[in-house]
């Protein structure tokens, strides 16, 4: 971890969700940062959803940049225990997919990150996403 990282260990319940935007919004500066906000509370809720409330997890955010060019991008991961539950970008214009009732986290998410993926382990997995700083 860098030292300019915010980094928190908590587990993830509903509670924990607004908390934890508050405190990213204070590492970022106190400014607006609604696509990153957003970012953290869906990876988070994504995990009290299909691993379980309650499961610990580690969250980090940080500045990144490609080609060695610090700074461009913000990094949000989202580390849990259970390697199998994998996210899946859901497509809600199909008929079952109009009348649910959840399924659009993710979709937003592709939507405001310039990109996003999952690297999984035999222990885990950590769900990511970056979008522009």
């Amino acid at each position: 971890m860098n030292a300019t990282d915010f980094e928190a260990a908590l587990l993830a319940v509903p509670k924990a969700v607004p908390e934890l935007r508050h405190a990213v919004r204070g590492y970022l500066g106190g400014g607006p940062y609604p696509e990153v906000e957003l970012c953290v509370s869906e990876l988070v809720s994504n995990v009290i959803r299909h691993v379980g409330e309650g499961t610990p997890v580690r969250v980090r955010v940080t500045r990144v940049g490609l080609d060695g060019l610090d700074g461009d991008r913000i990094r949000v991961e989202v580390t849990d225990p259970d390697p199998r539950a994998l996210p899946v970008l859901l497509d809600v214009t199909t008929d079952t997919g109009l009348g649910a009732e959840s399924g659009r986290g993710l979709m937003l998410l592709d939507a405001v990150a310039v990109r996003w993926g999952v690297e999984q382990g035999v222990s885990g997995k950590v769900v990511w996403c970056e979008v522009r700083d």
